[in-house]
């Protein structure tokens, strides 16, 4: 919940202990301004005008209203047993529904658009509800019983036989089966919005898979409307051929006996079908008469319903009588009615050419086998979504789509299965491949019934398709995922009617192709997408069985949501490997562009789940074990603002981001960002989180991956100390400490940094972290800046490979990717110059890094006397830190004496030897003369961090530190921990 929408209601109260509180007096009062619904905003506070009629009950002198016995607004009020909870800030976000009652529910954040009533619990009163048969049942049935059973279900069974087409219809009847038994555990896990299974999938899988997936469904029920229109068309035409404009017909040539190579005994029969200009005429016209309808919105399309599901299921009780009655007197020759010889010569497959309207015919272009009816059947089993794409009009949801939709599902397949055995023994198959409308045919009493029944079940189908596809795109838009998307939300009167002329104008594009069986390949494609996506979305939350995931559903199980998805897929394939690949390409364009200019939704999703159950699995298999060099990588925690203070509105130094992008290999590894708030928890809490979510907010924006942490702490040293104590988890902890050098620590009113500076490292030491100060920040690179030259590396000390590894990540990186690494080694002695310059050589040739090794000997301290060149400016910079060190040496001895006590430094006691300060004074001199002699003009330069000297005060390391990186414009003082962080071995 962002600041901005939360007004705290600690301003309006009085104040206690630094704290304010409001304090309930009797639960009468507490209901009364708290437990309506209608007083709490979506953002689960009390409005700005009941916080005001809240603070006129209160007495002049700031107290509260009249106690016990005493009349609030026309109430008595009784003794209270909650007066100790009137102090929980709960209260005013949450509110209590009465002494005796339940609390209210915590809200759950609802978006723009969402009924906020659902997510409080409290029902929101609209007009229509439907129930399990009007809004799940009927809807389903009128889909799935559509134009493929009148007019291609006898074709089939003509094509493949009675036992293939058994196999088709159970392999297909088993894919949505499964898919419905997704959809009811998915669905009665919690309350449904509009929008179906994009809203299910969407809030399973995250938003990029749900709007990929959604829009696909979408474009599957908009061409399944140009389907549905096509079918009623042509069995318009078929029924009265003389409304059509044009007529083709098309030869069949039959029993050809070859005799020397010339054709005898040729049957030719002449079969008229209709025109493809009639079916794009009357298609269009017609899709255009139904969107008037659906335009004129729900509640007109669902009075409309039942008289066009009251025509069909009619038509089927007429087409299973006329089965039985067949054959009659004036059918077709080839109707023998129900004969066992019909049955067995209809039993194996008989795959053919035909033309694109069926026909058969020895030079079709189109050849016909079991994948491909597959394709051509599979529509007629879909619609399983009718009923959950209406979620929104439902009572209840969580009862009327199990069972409507597991009940429609049933009962149309095993409506298939019989129909395979009657219309099996029906016929020829002569007649079965011909005979377009063949149930209109063996219908009783007369086809003129089932014409009517079949076109007006296409055109209910039809219906529903133009219905919920708009609700569908609707739904998609008001979740604000995608902006392009923004004008398909539903208008002021609650439909959308834009996303309906939308989807009106793809369904005219479809209609004018025209061919039924080129449409049914791409409808399938997105149906089954949908279908795939339901039963993944059950699989990942079944097996990840988080604690939110608790359907009703009982019989359910993710091996069967694994197998429905497997089915799936495996028709997508048999259907057509071409259109399989070009719709998953279609959803996955549509997810990278949602992944790129998409919104992040704000619910959670399964693969949210499942990341987390992934790191913490990863977590008990690491255990506390050490990583081994080979799977090394830095966790660097990022002390963000140490030292000085930033502008407002920046949490972090922006090159401290840059440098922690330049510790990671490829965008490998995480970052943890840590900034201290000096003061009281209690008091600095509220401070504390919006400064994380302001550096969280950077770290995003500077394209670093990490997370951020803001720590309040009474001063800045025991904040660390207690980070580096507590931050990560397992080998998650961070390994190396990163922050910038204080070079602003001389100023007269930071007096303190050297003595935290020095109990940082030498807390980094104890915890065993390795450490790394970046001194000249400003001047870091960013991510455009290319640099030339060396990177300079002083090996002084053993550091486990660290600054080898670091200077290997640094040229990964394009800002420095043209420089070269140069390694000095130091030497004591000029003899062991050769040997060590060898074994180093070796060294790095093992661990496959190309550098450049220099050798350099420097003299011991007795020998320091003799001489030796050093830069004038580092001889100046020796000079004034005798000095200082010398005067802050006589100020702590002065303290000393005029109190009577040891030498003192930082709270404790310090023993000082000066000819050792001198040591360390020349050892940094020296060091700083060679890195300005060889290393001036180097991109950058790594040297080993001395530690800080245990009896010495603060303030002489830091002159120690000073005379080290003097006029050294940018360098990385590195101090690696008690293990290696690259090997030599494979």
């Amino acid at each position: 919940m962002e600041d901005a929408e939360i007004e705290s209601a600690d301003e309006e109260m009085p104040s206690r202990g630094g704290r304010s509180y409001t304090r309930v007096v009797s639960h009468e009062q507490t209901t009364l301004q708290l437990s309506p619904i209608d007083v709490i905003s979506s953002s689960g506070v009390l409005p700005k005008q009941e916080r005001a009629n809240f603070q006129e009950n209160k007495t002049a002198d700031g107290n509260e209203g009249p106690s016990n016995g005493h009349e609030v607004h026309g109430e008595l009020k009784k003794e209270s047993k909650l007066e100790l909870f009137g102090f929980d800030s709960l209260v005013n976000i949450l509110g209590l529904k009465s002494m005796s009652g339940e609390p209210i529910p915590a809200p759950s954040s609802p978006r723009d658009g969402e009924d906020v009533a659902i997510t409080l619990g409290h029902p929101k009163e609209t007009g229509l509800k439907l129930g399990t048969m009007m809004g799940v049942f009927v809807p389903c049935l009128q889909n799935i019983l559509g134009i493929i059973y009148y007019i291609r279900f006898s074709w089939i069974v003509g094509m493949g036989g009675i036992g293939d087409s058994l196999l088709l219809v159970s392999f297909c009847g088993a894919c949505t089966f499964l898919t419905a038994i997704s959809l009811s555990a998915i669905a009665t896990n919690g309350a449904m919005k509009g929008g179906g299974p994009y809203y299910l999938i969407g809030r399973a899988l995250g938003p990029e898979v749900g709007v990929s997936i959604g829009l696909c469904f979408f474009l599957g029920n908009a061409v399944a409307g140009a389907l549905y229109v096509l079918g009623a068309v042509e069995t318009f035409l078929d029924a009265v051929p003389s409304a059509g404009f044009f007529r083709e017909s098309v030869v069949v040539v039959s029993n050809i006996t070859l005799t020397n190579g010339t054709a005898t005994n040729v049957t030719t029969t002449t079969v008229s079908t209709p025109s493809l200009h009639d079916l794009q005429l009357y298609g269009v016209v017609v899709t255009i008469l139904l969107c008037f309808i659906v335009f004129g919105g729900v509640k007109i399309i669902n009075k409309v319903a039942p008289a066009f599901l009251i025509p069909v299921l009619f038509s089927l009780f007429c087409i299973f009588v006329g089965v039985f009655a067949a054959p009659r007197s004036n059918a077709s020759s080839g109707i023998t009615g129900v004969k066992s010889q019909s049955f067995r010569d209809n039993w194996s497959s008989d795959y053919q050419r035909t033309t694109n309207s069926g026909v058969p015919d020895p030079k079709g272009s189109i050849y016909w086998n079991f994948n491909a009816l597959v394709g051509l059947f599979f529509p007629a089993v879909t619609g399983i979504m009718a009923g959950s794409n209406r979620s929104a009009s439902l009572k209840d949801t969580q009862r009327s789509i199990p069972v409507g939709t597991l009940a429609a599902t049933l009962t149309t397949t095993f409506l298939y299965l019989i129909s395979v055995l009657l219309f099996g023994a029906l016929a020829t198959r002569e007649e079965l491949l011909t005979n377009r409308l063949l149930t209109a045919e063996v219908a009783w009493p007369v086809p003129a019934i089932v014409y009517v029944g079949i076109i007006l079940s296409t055109l209910g189908a039809a219906l529903q398709s133009l219905t919920g596809a708009p609700r569908l795109l609707a739904a998609i838009a008001i979740d604000d995922i995608l902006p392009v998307l923004k004008y398909f939300k539903v208008s002021e009167g609650g439909e959308p009617h834009l996303a309906t002329l939308f989807t009106a104008l793809i369904c005219i594009g479809c209609v004018i192709i025209g061919n039924l069986d080129l449409i049914t390949p791409t409808i399938t494609m997105f149906f089954l997408l949908c279908y795939a996506g339901v039963n993944l979305s059950c699989f990942l939350l079944d097996l990840l069985d988080a604690p939110s995931w608790r359907p009703r559903w009982r019989f359910h199980h993710w091996s069967l949501s694994l197998l429905g998805a497997l089915i799936c897929i495996v028709i997508m394939f048999l259907i057509s490997w071409s259109f399989t690949v070009v719709s998953l390409a279609l959803a996955s364009l549509i997810y990278y562009y949602v992944s790129i200019k998409g919104k992040a939704g704000d619910w959670g999703d399964g693969f949210k789940s499942a990341y987390f159950q992934l790191a913490l699995r990863s977590l008990r298999s690491l255990g506390a074990n050490q990583v081994h060099p080979k799977n090394w990588y830095p966790i660097p925690l990022i002390f963000c603002r140490p030292w000085g203070k930033l502008p407002e509105n920046v949490p972090c130094h922006p090159k401290l981001a840059d440098f922690a992008n330049c510790m990671k290999k490829k965008g490998r590894g995480m970052s943890m960002f840590v900034s201290i708030i000096d003061g009281d928890y209690q008091e600095m809490a509220e401070d504390a989180k919006t400064a994380c979510r302001q550096l969280s907010t950077y770290i995003d924006y500077k394209n670093c991956e990490g997370v951020a942490e803001i720590v309040v702490a009474p001063t800045m040293a025991d904040g660390f100390r207690g980070i580096v104590q507590t931050m990560g988890l397992g080998n998650l902890k961070p390994n190396i400490v990163v922050m910038r050098y204080p070079e602003i620590w001389r100023r007269e009113n930071l007096t303190q940094i050297p003595s935290t500076f020095v109990s940082i490292i030498n807390d980094c030491i104890i915890a065993n972290k390795a450490v790394v100060i970046v001194k000249g920040l400003d001047e870091w690179p960013g991510e455009y800046q290319r640099q030339y030259g060396t990177i300079d590396l002083y090996w002084i000390v053993r550091d486990g490979g660290l600054m080898l590894l670091l200077s290997q990540l640094l040229l990964t990186k394009e800002s420095f990717d043209s420089c070269k690494i140069q390694v000095f080694c130091i030497a004591e002695e000029e003899t062991e110059a050769e040997e060590l310059k060898a074994d180093v050589k070796k060294f790095l040739y093992d661990l496959r890094m190309q550098a450049e090794v220099i050798i350099i000997t420097m003299k011991s301290w007795e020998a320091h006397v003799e001489g030796g060149h050093q830069h004038e400016e580092s001889k100046d910079a020796f000079a004034s830190a005798r000095r200082r060190i010398g005067a802050y040496m006589v100020e702590m001895k002065r303290s000393a004496h005029a109190e009577g006590t040891p030498l003192m430094a930082d709270g404790k006691q310090v023993v000082v030897n000066e000819q050792q300060v001198d040591k360390f004074l020349y050892t940094t001199l020296k060091l700083n003369s060679t890195i300005l002699r060889y290393s001036r003009m180097a991109a950058v330069v790594l040297v080993s961090l001395p530690p800080p000297p245990s009896s010495h005060p603060s303030y002489f390391y830091m002159e120690y530190m000073d005379l080290l990186v003097e006029n050294v414009p940018r360098m990385l003082i590195v101090r690696g921990y008690r293990r290696d962080v690259v090997t030599l071995f494979t």
